[in-house]
């Protein structure tokens, strides 16, 4: 994960990214990356539940 910090507590799934974070350009180059899951990954606690997020803004 790339600046994505989540956390569950009482059944309520918190999502922290810090917005002033880069980490380049996209695959594609339109976009740059902000914070990533980097594909599908289970959330804390919850290995049945699962999360792709991904932030990012034009260049």
């Amino acid at each position: 994960m790339k600046n994505v910090e989540m956390k569950v507590e009482d059944n309520i799934l918190t999502i922290k990214v810090d917005l002033t974070k880069e980490f380049g350009p996209s695959a594609s180059g339109k976009t740059i990356i902000i914070a990533s899951t980097e594909g599908n990954i289970s959330i804390p606690e919850k290995d049945e539940i699962k999360i792709g997020l991904n932030v990012y803004k034009k260049k």
